[in-house]
């Protein structure tokens, strides 16, 4: 599969995927969030592939928004059209059944912060800025930021950040648990391909069912999130990772999982 605007590396069971548009500090415009559709779908498909790391190429960001010259010639229905696009993209990624890793390497605004959102979890380099500043455009968040920001740090928090505009530092982001954890810029790839074979070396189909169970769950009542719970904790006890997982610590070996 070839790309213009996203670069795919495949590093044993894990995934690289780097937006390749550094000279617009990686701005998601609509080709790009094609792309990242079309690569996303092959890497749901592949069976090899565990865990995915996104990033943007060049040290200034990760993704700093969605293509300005486009959102500034949209109309009610465009606008509704756009915005439904990047939250389609956006909730494979969220839904993809395996660990998506955002390496914030620079600028993750708007539509940047909005990607990163929808991923498993955030490395953030310590050189990093986030925010949704599409206030300052006259605009709202499009692509499901004033969904996903409340519900990971908080209804306060998320109305400050998305009535302001204002763009935070990487320390600040960990304080509100905007992301998971900040390292030095220099370390930023090296943490997050550590921590992507730390995740490859699970057994995929119980992250899978993690991933469900949190993700579902969350939207909704205790009772029923409780009752998908069990039901996800009776699929995978059938499965020969449990077993291997369970006959691994009771034998005091290295378990070895296979995804079945």
């Amino acid at each position: 599969m070839s790309f213009e605007n996203l670069l795919l590396e495949r590093d044993g069971p894990t995934a690289v995927l780097t937006i390749n548009r550094p000279r617009v500090l990686n701005a998601l415009n609509t080709s790009t969030l094609d792309e990242l559709r079309r690569a996303v779908l092959d890497l749901e498909h592949d069976s090899a592939v565990r865990v995915v790391l996104l990033t943007g190429a060049g040290d200034k960001a990760f993704a700093a928004g969605a293509d300005i010259n486009e959102l500034a010639t949209l109309r009610p229905v465009d606008g509704k059209e756009h915005a439904r696009r990047g939250q389609h993209v956006f909730d494979l990624i969220a839904n993809l059944g395996k660990p998506v890793i955002a390496a914030i390497n620079g600028y993750a605004l708007g539509g940047g912060c909005e990607l990163a959102l929808a991923c498993t979890l955030r490395l953030a380099a310590d050189t990093a800025r986030l925010g949704q500043p599409e206030i300052h455009l006259g605009l709202i968040p499009g692509y499901a930021g004033t969904q996903r920001l409340p519900r990971l740090v908080g209804k306060g928090v998320a109305l400050d950040l998305l009535l302001t505009g204002r763009q935070i530092a990487a320390d600040e982001a960990l304080r509100i648990g905007l992301v998971n954890r900040v390292v030095p810029a220099a370390d930023l790839m090296a943490e997050s391909r550590a921590l992507a074979a730390d995740l490859a070396a699970r057994p995929p189909v119980a992250a899978q069912y993690i991933l469900e169970a949190v993700n579902r769950g969350l939207e909704l009542p205790l009772d029923a999130g409780q009752f998908l719970e069990a039901t996800l904790f009776g699929l995978v006890a059938s499965t020969d990772d449990m077993r291997e997982g369970t006959n691994a610590f009771l034998e005091k070996r290295k378990p070895a999982f296979k995804g079945r």
